[in-house]
């Protein structure tokens, strides 16, 4: 009987763990890996490309004469990301803008692990859908070391962003930061997580 009610037990836990697992990330051990490692011809499974963290950054260029907009940044990255955000310092003075050494001039925050997933997929299946007359992101955002950068104009494509309650339309720079050695592997691996590229430009 105790065998039973333990093997019940396990078997409980081993289904709560499994519905832990943000979706892209089981997606990408089952099926993205295999793909890619067929499609590259990769020998070990340690050479397959993965993304290891996100950042999201929002310069706030009227800091300078209000400092609450950087707290009101911070807030809306940190509900954005689901996790906390914090400002990005000047790291030198400019006179002509009025700009000193340590003033805080925006927010950032860097994701990993599974709220890096989570994060990416709320940001394919229902923030970038919300954007206007959208038809994909574009494919030049690539840096030549298998990174890619996307700017999004408005924060309120995120459904966590309550439209009624901002004082102003401002965007943000996200970029995704790979293993990938090559820019046609890191598009190959978004790609698989199901990033809406447009064609690509040659």
């Amino acid at each position: 009987m105790l065998v039973v009610k333990f093997s019940v037990i396990r078997k409980n836990q081993e289904n709560l763990f499994n519905m832990a697992i943000p979706r892209l990330k089981d997606k990408y051990i089952g099926e993205i890996v295999p793909s890619l490692m067929e499609k590259f011809q990769y020998k070990s499974v340690m050479q397959v490309p993965k993304v290891i963290k996100i950042t999201i950054n929002r310069g706030i260029g009227d800091a300078v004469s209000d400092k609450k907009l950087v707290d009101v940044g911070i807030a809306e990255l940190t509900q954005i990301s689901g996790q906390k955000a914090v400002a990005t310092i000047a790291k030198k003075s400019v006179s002509n803008f009025k700009l000193r050494e340590g003033m805080p001039i925006g927010a950032r925050v860097t994701l990993r692990g599974d709220r890096m997933y989570e994060f990416l997929d709320r940001l394919m299946t229902v923030a970038l859908p919300r954007v206007r007359d959208f038809k994909g992101v574009k494919a030049r955002g690539f840096d030549g070391r298998g990174n890619y950068s996307l700017g999004i104009q408005e924060q309120i494509i995120f459904p966590e962003i309550s439209i009624d309650k901002i004082n102003k339309i401002a965007g943000m720079d996200i970029t995704f930061v790979t293993t990938a050695k090559t820019d046609e592997e890191s598009m190959a691996l978004l790609k698989a997580f199901g990033m809406p590229f447009t064609k690509v430009i040659n």
